[in-house]
């Protein structure tokens, strides 16, 4: 279990006093995520996850519960940040920053198929046409300069096609981001993580999205891209599956249709989607933090959709 900072039932009680919900029902720490502690928690008057950020600052925290607020406001089916007593959204517990949201229905579906993935293309193209009046700032905090950051720490650990790959990838989205291939390209703040495990569905229906925790101000084609290099994929081998890629963009479109700029720089941003992944990945495994139990995600997954993105990719139409 991914618990970094334990909390007692009488510590939440205690924290808890601060807000109009009741006693506590239920409490749970949430075994899946590798960033931050999670704690399912029922009270009285309703169902909610707890979140004690390990990474993030208490500065940084309210451009991630300002866009969940501004998203549920206009209908995205996403947690909504609760005040206490006082009208605040952030609190401290344990000497972390903490917050509570509401918690969706439903589960996550490992294995979606194209009616899944046709949901998740409709709902990315409204959280970002909702977020585009969002007036938070803050960049994606795992964004180029992030990656400038990162890739040295993590090149002693990488054999050397792997080091090759990596100093060859960075030289390419280095160029990239500094050419005329990214001015101009629409975007906002955007959710940089919606992989099958942050979307819920409830018989099918998709229930919700989760985990706005890595977002930042991006472009939509690379959150799409994002998106798209997790849910329309083979596990085994990462190329992609042609009926749900089909299904994830054509939803998409119908909401938001592409630009030409966004269609000549898709095969730059499935790159930097698969770069971004695989150099979180390696700095988990190899600089990990203390927890209960953790257990990083394999670095070969992303490594491989990486060059299978540089040999080609499917055009947009």
């Amino acid at each position: 279990m991914a618990i970094f900072t334990p909390v007692t039932r009488a510590q939440l009680e205690g924290w808890l006093a601060g807000f109009d919900l009741g006693p506590v029902v239920a409490f749970e720490g949430i075994a899946s995520g590798i960033e931050n502690t999670n704690f399912f928690v029922d009270t009285a008057r309703g169902r909610f996850v707890l979140t004690l950020f390990e990474r993030l600052r208490a500065e940084q925290l309210p451009f991630y519960l300002g866009l969940m607020r501004h998203l549920a406001a206009r209908g995205i089916p996403c947690p909504d940040p609760v005040a206490d007593r006082n009208g605040a959204l952030l609190g401290t517990l344990q000497g972390k920053p903490a917050a509570l949201v509401t918690r969706l229905s439903g589960q996550v579906d490992m294995r979606p198929g194209p009616a899944h993935c046709a949901q998740v293309g409709d709902v990315l193209a409204r959280m970002h046409l909702a977020a585009a009046d969002y007036a938070g700032r803050q960049p994606n905090l795992r964004g180029l300069a992030w990656w400038r950051e990162t890739a040295p720490v993590v090149l002693p650990f990488l054999d050397e096609a792997q080091a090759r790959l990596l100093r060859d990838e960075m030289a390419a989205q280095e160029a990239f981001a500094a050419g005329p291939g990214v001015a101009g390209l629409p975007g906002s703040a955007v959710h940089a993580d919606l992989f099958r495990d942050n979307v819920l569905f409830d018989g099918g229906r998709l229930g919700g999205v989760i985990d706005f925790y890595f977002g930042g101000r991006d472009t939509w084609l690379y959150d799409l891209a994002v998106t798209c290099n997790d849910w329309c994929i083979d596990d085994a081998t990462g190329a992609f599956v042609a009926d749900r890629l089909d299904a994830l963009l054509h939803a998409y479109r119908q909401r938001r249709p592409l630009r030409d700029a966004e269609r000549a720089a898709w095969p730059m941003m499935l790159r930097a989607g698969a770069l971004r992944f695989w150099l979180s990945r390696l700095f988990d495994l190899h600089c990990p933090r203390p927890a209960e139990r953790v257990v990083p995600k394999d670095p070969a997954h992303f490594e491989r959709i990486l060059r299978l993105r540089r040999a080609g990719v499917p055009a947009l139409a």
